[in-house]
């Protein structure tokens, strides 16, 4: 993976300076400027609208109760799509299109869900009774921990139900 990343860093930048090289030279340096400058504000137009959209569809999930996994997808679709479109280059703004059509999106999240079910593993971030982090994985594994309530109306008394004031630990 991070020579996929190191590859990437490396061949983008040539692949965007190449088609610059010869768009400028079909249609002019000027004319290649108003483009990258009109994809960028096509994009914050696009990026304005479905974010809206995708915003309200999470709300529309949250009030009926529904964790809104698409949309928070989509969020991060949009996000990287933004990005690319803002990045001065006609390949980052093809791919950046690209993520802002739904189809596209819902076949990413099809892929991206394929995915995880294929790995068959769930991880959890835990903490132990030593204090040490790390995860914790297993398919259909229980975790087990301790909670306490927060009375909003409580003025800040740092006791718990059980009249410590230490924190419970998760074990």
């Amino acid at each position: 993976m991070p020579l996929l990343i190191l590859g990437l860093f490396i061949a983008v930048p040539i692949i965007e300076i190449a088609v610059f090289i010869e768009i400028g030279g079909e249609i002019g340096l000027w004319n290649t400027i108003a483009v990258v400058i009109l994809t960028a504000m096509v994009g914050t137009w696009l990026l304005r609208n479905q974010g809206i959209r995708t915003l309200d569809r999470a709300r529309q999930s949250l009030e009926q109760q529904v964790f809104p996994v698409a949309e928070l997808f989509d969020g991060m679709c949009l996000l990287v799509a933004g990005a690319l479109l803002l990045t001065p280059g006609f390949v980052t703004d093809a791919v950046g299109f690209l993520l802002f059509a739904p189809p596209v999106r819902g076949l990413l999240r099809a892929w991206a869900w394929s995915v995880l079910q294929k790995r068959g593993d769930s991880r959890v971030w835990v903490m132990d009774e030593d204090g040490r982090s790390g995860t914790a994985t297993g398919p259909g594994g229980t975790i087990d921990g301790d909670f306490r309530e927060i009375d909003p109306d409580d003025n800040g008394s740092d006791q718990n139900r059980d009249g410590s004031g230490t924190p419970p630990r998760l074990t």
